[in-house]
């Protein structure tokens, strides 16, 4: 079997900075942004914050998918012939495509949200009484969303441990022996 150890980094490395910049704003940014002292600021800091990450989710997400998609190349003997491989590969790219629809619609959300400036708000993703009714909606919807992106990629996350395991000596072996006996 051929190293991938490029495309492996390309995906481990690209999913971990989206796993974990979208967590940690989810924990520190959106509520850190309410200790400032204007209310009408609050929404700002948090716009800020998270219009500086976008672009470098964004190449995160890139380099995830690229190392993705030449791991899925590289693999694709194992696919047709070790038992289990194409579900496992199924289910993580089911759980790819739901955290890339989450991600551009949370985006969008945030689009919303950011093109409010001096936006009144009790954190990144709570609306103060006071905030416009577009964007305190699109907060409402964002403070359930910026915990499903975490989620969805902490799943890519497993189940690629998983994947990890099925591509020792020994489950491949199982794996092969399992589909050619039934």
């Amino acid at each position: 079997m051929a190293r991938n150890t490029v495309l492996h980094a390309l995906h481990d490395v690209g999913l971990a900075a989206w796993f974990g910049g979208t967590l940690a704003n989810a924990v520190s940014l959106n509520q850190a942004a309410s200790a400032v002292d204007d209310p009408e600021s609050t929404g700002t800091v948090a716009n800020v914050g998270w219009n500086r990450w976008t672009p470098v989710n964004a190449a995160a997400i890139g380099v995830h998918l690229v190392g993705s998609a030449g791991l899925l190349a590289a693999n694709a003997p194992r696919l047709k012939a070790q038992q289990g491989v194409l579900a496992m590969s199924v289910a993580k790219t089911v759980l790819t495509a739901a955290a890339l629809g989450a991600t551009a619609y949370g985006r969008a959300l945030g689009a919303k949200v950011s093109k409010r400036q001096d936006m009144p708000a009790e954190s990144g993703t709570e609306p103060a009484e006071s905030t416009h009714s577009e964007a305190a909606a699109a907060q409402r919807q964002l403070s359930m969303l910026q915990w499903a992106i975490p989620a969805l990629t902490g799943g890519i996350e497993v189940i690629s441990a998983y994947a990890d395991e099925q591509q020792r000596a020994t489950e491949v072996h199982k794996g092969l022996l399992n589909r050619l006996m039934g």
